[in-house]
């Protein structure tokens, strides 16, 4: 039975919603950050990044920076850029872009299920991170960027959010990146609903925000204060079936060994196949590689793909089990610099251009895994290799802000 708990949204005025959202700080290149600061009294970034407007440099991630949020934060609520809704309640949001379109609902996923094993994970988390995480919550108070949970199709939620989606939003506004944002503020009738339906729902599964997730689990077990809020996260809520799954494929900054031997070493267990032109792997247990400029399809020989086991039988555990650690030596993916990822929303043109321009020689271009294949390692308990999903919806932050201290 999964728990979703209404809470007291933080949240821009309706005039200044497309002023305050923003996307995540590390996605914005140093150049266009700066100008949309200085452009943007409004974005949320004022907060998050503080030293810009305070015109002091504190140490990331340290005790002086996060007051320095937590300050920001409480001049965005006096200056009425941020209100709080007086009542509890569950939102409605949907994001539209490009043909797809992300209809979900954002509320407080239960930390009791998180420990139970309810809310289920398929990714490491490091511990440097999560303590990082918890200390952060615990000074700055709030948590302003939803995990990504997903859960499996359930008609009577979908019915009810197509109802709902009738009524006028909160927010409509589109962003610069030419995705469309609308909010709805769920009745206290409608609420009730979607607690009854989530009832019917056994598990939900991270998608997006495990070191969060952890932090906040964290957080709720040291802190001693007795504020409900803490016992929950900020979670947004999406039927599986409307996620977009990518593949993030991996390019390989230097081959110490000659391409004829490279290819040698990797045809026992392999069929390779040169290509005229680069073109995206058709199946499950295909690669394309670019290695110095020239394209190969790799496809699996019999007994490489182990399709009895959840992580054995991933294209990712695949080329690092029989490529990239026995032939180049590349043991550990978080660590090693020869390594980069590339997040599938690029293309297969992003690998092109990064060999062409000599920043690596050897590029490879997986094909996506399937809400069967994550759900399915979740369920087992295991750990799928390091960036193995490049995962849609990207949420932004601020839109709803989840309060702790209450």
């Amino acid at each position: 039975m999964a728990v979703i708990k209404p809470f007291k949204a933080i949240r821009p005025t309706r005039d200044k919603a497309h002023l305050v959202a923003t996307r995540p700080l590390a996605s914005y290149k140093p150049n266009v950050l700066k100008a949309k600061m200085e452009s943007n009294p409004y974005t949320f970034i004022h907060i998050i990044h503080p030293d810009f407007s305070e015109g002091i440099k504190t140490k990331p991630n340290s005790e002086k920076r996060f007051q320095l949020v937590r300050k920001r934060f409480e001049e965005f609520c006096g200056n009425e850029i941020l209100i709080q809704d007086q009542q509890e309640s569950l939102y409605l949001y949907r994001q539209s872009h490009d043909g797809y379109e992300f209809l979900g609902i954002i509320g407080g996923a239960s930390i009791e299920e998180y420990n139970k094993g309810l809310i289920k994970k398929h990714e490491a988390t490091l511990t440097s991170r999560e303590e990082m995480f918890t200390n952060y919550l615990d000074l700055v108070g709030f948590n302003a960027e939803p995990v990504l949970l997903s859960y499996p199709k359930n008609v009577k939620l979908e019915q009810l959010y197509m109802r709902i989606i009738q009524e006028r939003p909160e927010y409509e506004f589109s962003t610069t990146d030419k995705v469309k944002h609308e909010l709805w503020i769920l009745t206290q009738q409608e609420v009730l609903e979607v607690q009854e339906y989530f009832k019917a729902i056994e598990a939900t599964y991270i998608a997006d925000g495990h070191h969060r997730s952890a932090s906040s689990a964290r957080l709720s077990n040291i802190v001693e204060d007795k504020f409900d809020n803490k016992n929950y996260f900020l979670a947004f809520f999406i039927d599986e079936s409307h996620m977009r799954i990518l593949e993030f494929n991996r390019l390989v900054k230097k081959v110490q060994l000659p391409t004829g031997e490279f290819l040698e070493k990797i045809k026992s267990s392999f069929e390779i196949e040169k290509l005229k032109e680069s073109q995206l792997p058709a199946r499950q247990h295909e690669m394309v590689m670019n290695l110095r400029g020239e394209w190969y399809l790799l496809k699996c020989k019999p007994g490489v793909a182990d399709d009895t086991c959840p992580v054995a039988s991933l294209d990712t555990e695949i080329l690092t089990r029989f490529i990239l650690d026995p032939v180049l030596g590349i043991k550990d993916l978080k660590t090693d610099k020869n390594i980069e990822f590339v997040s599938g929303n690029l293309g297969i043109k992003a690998i092109e251009k990064a060999i062409l321009k000599k920043e690596a020689e050897l590029g490879f271009v997986l094909h996506p895994l399937t809400v069967e294949q994550i759900r399915k390692v979740a369920d087992n308990e295991m750990i799928m290799p390091p960036k193995s999903t490049w995962v849609e919806p990207k949420l932004r932050s601020g839109m709803t802000i989840y309060n702790i201290r209450e």
